[in-house]
C-alpha cells in the first residue's frame, strides 16, 4: 500500500500502481471529472501518472492557473494537429505557452491567411470532438532523432540534438505526433472554449540569422464566458490603443527614420513633464539627492559591471579615440561611480540617489510597440546604498512609496519576487542574503507576493509590481533590485563605525521603470480622458457666440496667467459641435460654457468630460476648486 498526504495534510492509503485519475476518482467522482493533472512529490504529471512511491500530491482542475495553463498547451497541440491535416508538408517549430493564450511556430510553404485561420479552427473543432486521448511516451533520444530526420522535421531534429537526455517525452493524439515534456489534457473534448487571434513573422530561435518561420497566435479559456469576456476586453483595448490616441490626442508619434525613438509633441510633453515633476517633489521629501551621470562610458566599465559579458547584444556602441564606448543601457554602474567619488561615512548612509536617465536598448524591430516597447527610454532610476542592517527599512519605505503612486492613477496590483537565474553573477552565500532580506522586508511589509523561481536580475534578486488597469489588464512597471554583487565588482566602500572600510548594498529601483511606457500604460488605462491634474489641456473655454469672445478670452489669459493649462475655442461653430468635438475628440476633463448670462453673472457653466451635467460657477470659486483638484497628494 501507498501513503499519499494530500493538500489539507490527511493521508489516504491506496494500491500501488494506482494512476492520478484512479486515486482522483476514490476521493470524488465529481473531482476526477475535472481533473486535468497533478502535483505529485513537486513534480506535475499527468492523469494518466501512475503512483508508485509514497508521497504528497495535488491534483489540478480547469480552476488552478496551472489547469488552465495544461489546457492551453494542450490546444497548442490541437492546432498543431490540424495545421498538419490541413498543410501537410508544414513543418513544426515550437509551441508554447503564453499569458492568456498560446503559439506555435511553423515553417509553411504558404503564408497563412485569415480564411486559413478560420479554415483551422474549424478543424480543430473537429479534432475536440472526436476526442482523442493524450498519450505519453517516453522514447530513447536516437529513437526520436531517426523518426524526425525521415519526416524532414529539421526543428525538432535540431531541438533533440540540444538535449543530452537519453530519454525524451512526447505526446499523441490521434494520428498526431509531437516531442513534448508536457503536461496535457485527459483528451481533446476537454477543450471548449478557444479562438485562433492572428499570425506573425518569428524567427527562428529568435535569432535574425535564421528563417523566418510563421506564428499562429490564439487564446483558451476554461469556459466560453471567460472566452468572450476576454474578447470583449481586447475589443476595448483596440479603442484604446496608445498608439492611436497618441496620434488623435496630438501626444506623440513615430516616424521610419528612428524606429523605436518615439517624438513627443508639445501636449505629450506636458504629461511627461508632470510626471517627472511629481516623482521630482516626492522624492525630494524623503530625502533622495537627484543626479545625472554620462549618456556613454567606455567599454571597461561595462566589463566591471558584468553588462557586457551578459548584456552586450542589447547595447549600441561606438569608437571614440580607439576605445570603445557603449551608450548606457542602464544607470546603474554610473551610479556606483558617483558614490565612489569621495570617501562615504556609514552616517552619510542610506546614500539615495535618484536619476531621470535616458537609456538606449537595441531591441529587434519586431519586437517594438509604440511607448510599450522602445530603444530609447527614461528610467526613474534610483539606487540607495545602505548598510545589511538598514536594508529591511528602506525596502519598506520604497514599498509604501510605490503604494501611495499606484494608488493615485487608480491601479491595484500584485507583488512578484524573483530569485537568483541561470545566468548571474556573485557568490551563492550573497544571493541568499539578498533572497532573504527581501522576503523578510515583504513580511514586514505586510505584503503577499508570488515567487518567481530563477527570474532575477543577473546581479540579484528583485521585486516586481504588476498593475492592473482599467479593463483588467497586468502591466509590469515598478521594480526593486537588491544588489550585493555591483558594489563589490566596483570595490565601493565607506567608513564603518569601527573605522573599516566596508562595501555598501545596492537598491536598484524604478518606480515607473519606463515613463515612456508608463505613459502609454496611462493612455490606454484613461482611454486617453487624463484626471485634471495630468491632463495636457485641463479646461477649454467654449464662448457661445461671438458676443461673449471678449469675455471669454479675459477669462483664458486669467486662467493661464494662473499657471493653469488652458485653451480658448472661439470659432465661429455651434456649441454644441465644440462640446462634441471637447469631449469626444480632445478629451478635455473640465469645459467652461459661456453664455450671455455668464457673461452678465461674471460666471462660468461647467461641464466635465463624459458628463451632460452642467454647474454654474463664480469664477473665483471655480479657480480655487480647480486648484485644489490640481495639487494632487501621494
Amino acid at each position: 500500500m501507498l501513503e499519499i498526504r494530500l493538500v489539507d495534510g490527511s493521508i489516504k492509503e491506496v494500491e500501488e500502481n494506482i494512476s492520478v485519475i484512479e486515486f482522483a476518482k476514490q476521493l470524488s467522482t465529481s473531482l476526477a471529472k475535472k481533473t486535468v493533472g497533478a502535483i505529485f512529490n513537486d513534480r506535475q504529471v499527468d492523469v494518466s501518472f501512475i503512483l508508485k512511491e509514497n508521497g504528497n500530491i495535488r491534483l489540478i482542475t480547469l480552476d488552478d492557473k496551472e489547469g488552465v495553463d495544461i489546457l492551453r498547451h494542450s490546444t497548442t497541440h490541437i492546432m498543431a494537429q490540424a495545421v498538419k491535416r490541413l498543410f501537410p508538408n508544414t513543418k513544426l517549430a515550437i509551441g508554447p505557452v503564453i499569458e492568456n493564450g498560446f503559439f506555435y511556430d511553423f515553417d509553411s510553404e504558404r503564408a497563412f491567411t485569415e480564411e486559413d485561420l478560420v479554415k483551422i479552427e474549424e478543424e480543430m473543432k473537429k479534432i475536440i470532438k472526436e476526442n482523442y486521448k493524450f498519450t505519453r511516451l517516453e522514447l530513447k533520444r536516437e529513437e526520436l532523432l531517426e523518426k524526425y530526420k525521415n519526416e524532414g522535421e529539421k526543428y525538432k531534429v535540431e531541438i533533440i540534438e540540444g538535449i543530452e537526455d537519453p530519454i525524451q517525452s512526447a505526446y499523441t493524439q490521434g494520428e498526431f505526433f509531437d516531442l513534448c515534456r508536457g503536461t496535457h489534457l485527459p483528451s481533446t473534448s476537454y477543450v471548449k472554449a478557444f479562438k485562433l487571434t492572428k499570425t506573425a513573422g518569428a524567427y527562428w530561435r529568435g535569432d535574425s540569422n535564421n528563417k523566418m518561420l510563421q506564428r499562429i497566435y490564439g487564446i483558451a479559456f476554461a469556459t466560453k464566458k471567460e472566452l468572450d469576456d476576454y474578447l470583449m476586453m481586447l475589443e476595448e483595448a483596440e479603442k484604446r490603443d496608445h498608439r492611436k490616441l497618441g496620434k488623435k490626442l496630438g501626444l506623440f508619434f513615430l516616424d521610419e527614420h528612428g524606429p523605436g525613438f518615439p517624438f513627443f509633441l508639445p501636449k505629450g510633453m506636458s504629461v511627461f513633464l508632470r510626471l517627472e515633476e511629481l516623482w521630482r517633489r516626492e522624492h525630494l521629501k524623503k530625502n533622495y539627492k537627484e543626479i545625472r551621470t554620462p549618456q556613454m562610458l567606455d567599454r571597461s566599465l561595462w566589463e566591471t559591471s558584468g553588462h557586457w559579458a551578459n548584456y552586450k547584444e542589447n547595447m549600441y556602441t561606438s569608437e571614440i579615440d580607439e576605445k570603445i564606448f557603449s551608450i548606457k543601457p542602464m544607470n546603474c554602474p554610473g551610479g556606483v561611480l558617483l558614490f565612489k567619488s569621495e570617501l562615504r561615512s556609514y552616517k552619510d548612509l542610506p546614500l539615495k540617489l535618484a536619476e531621470m536617465g535616458h537609456v538606449h536598448r537595441h531591441e529587434f524591430s519586431g519586437a517594438l510597440h509604440g511607448l510599450m516597447r522602445v530603444r530609447a527610454f527614461t528610467q526613474d532610476d534610483t539606487h540607495v546604498f545602505c548598510t545589511e542592517e538598514q536594508i529591511k527599512d528602506q525596502i519598506i519605505e520604497i514599498i509604501n512609496l510605490y503604494d501611495r503612486y499606484y494608488k493615485l492613477f487608480g491601479f491595484d496590483y500584485h507583488i512578484e519576487l524573483s530569485t537568483r537565474p541561470e545566468k548571474s553573477i556573485g557568490e551563492d552565500s550573497l544571493w541568499e542574503t539578498a533572497e532573504s532580506s527581501l522576503i523578510e522586508a515583504l513580511s514586514a511589509a505586510g505584503k503577499e507576493y508570488k515567487l518567481n523561481e530563477g527570474d532575477g536580475a543577473f546581479y540579484g534578486p528583485k521585486i516586481d509590481f504588476k498593475m492592473k488597469d482599467s479593463i483588467g489588464r497586468i502591466w509590469q512597471t515598478g521594480t526593486i533590485q537588491l544588489d550585493f554583487n555591483l558594489p563589490r565588482r566596483f570595490d565601493a566602500k565607506y567608513i564603518g563605525s569601527d573605522g573599516e572600510k566596508h562595501t555598501p548594498v545596492m537598491i536598484h529601483r524604478a518606480m515607473y521603470g519606463s515613463l515612456e511606457r508608463f505613459m502609454g500604460i496611462l493612455i490606454e488605462h484613461y482611454a486617453g480622458a487624463f484626471p485634471v491634474w495630468l491632463a495636457p489641456v485641463q479646461v477649454k473655454i467654449l464662448p457661445i457666440s461671438k458676443d461673449q469672445n471678449e469675455y471669454a478670452n479675459n477669462l483664458y489669459l486669467k486662467l493661464k496667467d494662473l499657471g493653469f493649462k488652458v485653451e480658448l475655442d472661439d470659432r465661429d461653430e455651434k456649441i454644441s459641435y465644440k462640446i462634441r468635438e471637447a469631449n469626444a475628440e480632445e478629451k478635455i476633463p473640465i469645459q467652461l460654457i459661456v453664455g450671455k448670462k455668464e457673461v452678465e453673472e461674471g460666471s462660468v457653466n461647467v461641464r466635465r468630460f463624459g458628463s451632460t451635467d452642467q454647474v454654474s460657477m463664480n469664477v473665483n470659486d471655480f479657480i480655487d476648486m480647480l486648484a485644489k483638484e490640481i495639487d494632487v497628494e501621494i
